[in-house]
């Protein structure tokens, strides 16, 4: 694999991630409700979600994920179930500020965890990586090196992505003290991450 065939890669994968889709909507859903450093985790969760994604196809794999549709429509419906169950936690939550402040520490696990079946259920990710990602490097001249390279690049390029998103959202909230506008706000995350698994389970139905 060449620098160059690094540098289209990087690109691509900016270009596919910057644009909005269910990832870079659950992102803003939940640093609106959740501050930044859920928020954080759950965009360390995409990424690792990315990263399997590659590793897959790296492996040889996106023959398999082309045959075996009904596993990977599984994935999908996990994804929309999950988000489902966090846009219906906010949406009941009517939480002040402090009570937020408190819930932080013990929803670093969930956050990445929304986060990587976010990915996993994004049909926009499933297709760069099984469609694109074949065209834009040799995969049969992969090597351990390669790979490496091909994981740091995909970490950075999303994490100069999402860091964008996640502060910009986090400060919005921070102007909302207010208990009525904090469960406007808990509620407008929700009915976002609400849209959001309806559409990752149209996309997979």
């Amino acid at each position: 694999m060449t620098a160059a065939n690094l540098l289209t890669y990087a690109f691509a994968l900016f270009v596919a991630a910057v644009i909005p889709g269910p990832g870079i909507t659950a992102i803003v859903a939940r640093a609106l409700g959740s501050g930044f450093r859920p928020t954080f985790f759950m965009g360390l969760g995409l990424i690792l979600g990315d990263v399997a994604y590659l590793t897959a196809v790296v492996l040889g794999l996106a023959y398999v994920a082309q045959t075996f549709t009904t596993a990977f429509m599984v994935l999908k419906f996990a994804g929309a179930l999950y988000l489902g169950y966090i846009a219906w936690k906010l949406w009941t939550a009517g939480l002040l500020g402090q009570k937020i402040e408190a819930k932080r520490a013990g929803s670093l696990w969930s956050s990445f965890l929304s986060g990587l079946l976010v990915t996993a259920g994004n049909p926009k990710t499933m297709l760069f990586y099984v469609a694109l990602v074949p065209t834009l490097i040799p995969l049969a001249e992969i090597g351990r090196e390669d790979y490496a390279a091909l994981v740091v690049v995909t970490a950075a390029v999303l994490l100069i992505v999402l860091v964008p998103y996640i502060l910009l959202a986090a400060k919005a909230r921070e102007f909302l003290k207010e208990p009525s506008a904090l469960k406007l706000l808990n509620r407008t995350a929700g009915g976002i991450l609400a849209g959001t698994a309806v559409y990752i389970a149209a996309r997979a139905a």
